[in-house]
């Protein structure tokens, strides 16, 4: 078993923390690329508010046999993915940056489409397609941040488990409704 020894002095820690206090949180222990890392939480950032747009117009035009627990998820998740706008805003400014908001270019910004679908059915594929988008965009971010900024590392670890959730609510929704429409088709035919 090794001894690890803290590699850096308490007197260096407080005189280092002295410098260049008006960049907050970052240090010169930040090892990550400030400016690539910004940018791709400003794309997060479009890509969390299209999925809050999309499940919140598929909350309102839910309708059918199926639709009330269907569209109490779809609120949910809206909800959800608004939360995790409002944490990859405030991570933007703690490094410094500017989080956009901007109405203009945030389909472009966004890894996800906005496709409204109009059954209940193109509903929940299309949100199921965001999803995947999204594990696998967020899945590549933390990658790339790797060892470099362990606090948006583990910000964005957070919000993939809980895009995976949706992807699986989603893909359940999917399943139950296939095995309904089937069930039918035998009872009819």
């Amino acid at each position: 078993m090794t001894d690890k020894t803290f590699l850096t002095d308490i007197t260096e820690l407080r005189r280092r923390a002295r410098q260049h206090i008006e960049k907050g949180a970052v240090t010169d222990a930040y090892r990550a690329d400030r400016d690539t890392v910004i940018k791709l939480l400003n794309e997060a950032l479009a890509t969390e508010l299209v999925c809050v747009l999309r499940y919140k117009r598929h909350y309102f035009m839910a309708q059918g046999i199926h639709s009330d627990p269907i569209a109490s998820e779809f609120l949910q998740h809206a909800n959800e993915e608004q939360g995790h706008a409002d944490e990859i805003a405030n991570r933007i400014v703690q490094l410094g940056g500017s989080p956009n908001f901007s109405p203009e270019g945030m389909l472009s910004r966004s890894h996800s489409e906005y496709v409204e679908g109009s059954t209940l059915v193109e509903m929940i594929r299309e949100d199921l397609i965001a999803e995947r988008v999204a594990i696998d965009s967020y899945t590549e971010m933390i990658r790339y941040i790797g060892e470099n900024d362990y606090t948006t590392r583990r910000m964005l670890e957070g919000i993939l488990a809980v895009e995976e959730e949706h992807a699986d609510d989603l893909a359940s929704f999917l399943s139950d409704l296939d095995s309904d429409f089937k069930s039918r088709d035998r009872k009819s035919g």
